[in-house]
């Protein structure tokens, strides 16, 4: 593990709770790392993981880094003090190629999950504190995408996936709809961590929150929607500890 060290953290202000990934999101890994150890940027991460799985520390663990930017897990909106955050050099969306996305390869992907399960031993943290940027902020990111291989990292023990064989996709809601079903979702969003009000309406932020949802524990199919599949896997998370 290599260091360059970024100018833009300051001081903790909470207890380490998650370990939050982003990807890149950005033409190269060079233009990532020069932007995050610009202090003009205003911008960092803990480590950045290049795609031959090679890890670099830019900010250490003990100081904040500022990565997260405006958003809520678990009710707390300072996740820049209680976590920790892993920048993954991909471009993302914004690089996309006939509509598909920048792969994983599988060198940094061994990486990420090393890493995190180091942070994870060192931290006394379970499973359930690893986190996509996309899932503190629903209705502004999308990183690391529906490409990432979450349930890869769920099977290396350092993350979480849904055990729901539900395979029916019939739509319970879609855009305005209503009604008991949404009103369930939302509640499991909430209990998961996602900021949501319980409302009963299909409004734009509960659209949002359900395509992060989707992106992380649906990956093929991210539509906003709310369908039967989408529901038993909110619910067996719900069921699951969730709670780091």
């Amino acid at each position: 593990m290599s260091e360059s060290l970024s100018p833009n953290h300051d001081a903790r202000r909470g207890l380490i709770r998650f370990v939050v990934l982003h990807y890149t999101g950005m033409e190269s890994g060079e233009a990532a790392r020069n932007r995050l150890i610009d202090a003009d940027a205003k911008v960092s991460a803990h480590y950045l993981v290049w795609e031959d799985g090679k890890v670099e520390t830019l900010v250490t663990e003990d100081r904040r880094a500022w990565h997260a930017g405006v958003g809520e897990w678990q009710g707390i909106t300072d996740l820049n003090s209680a976590s920790i955050g892993i920048e993954i050099v991909n471009g993302g969306h914004d690089f996309a190629i006939n509509n598909e996305l920048p792969a994983y390869p599988p060198e940094q992907i061994a990486a990420v999950s090393s890493l995190v399960h180091d942070i994870l031993d060192r931290h006394s943290l379970s499973p359930d504190a690893v986190i996509g940027h996309s899932d503190l902020a629903p209705t502004r990111k999308q990183d690391p995408g529906e490409h990432f291989p979450w349930q890869h990292l769920a099977e290396q023990g350092v993350s979480i996936w849904p055990d729901s064989a539900e395979d029916n996709l019939t739509v319970l809601a879609g855009p305005d709809d209503g009604g008991r079903e949404v009103a369930l979702a939302q509640r499991a969003l909430a209990e998961i961590g996602y900021k949501q009000e319980v409302t009963g309406r299909m409004d734009d932020t509960t659209r949002l929150t359900l395509a992060a949802f989707q992106r992380r524990f649906r990956p093929k199919g991210v539509d906003g929607l709310l369908d039967v599949q989408t529901l038993a896997r909110l619910s067996a998370l719900v069921d699951t500890s969730f709670r780091s």
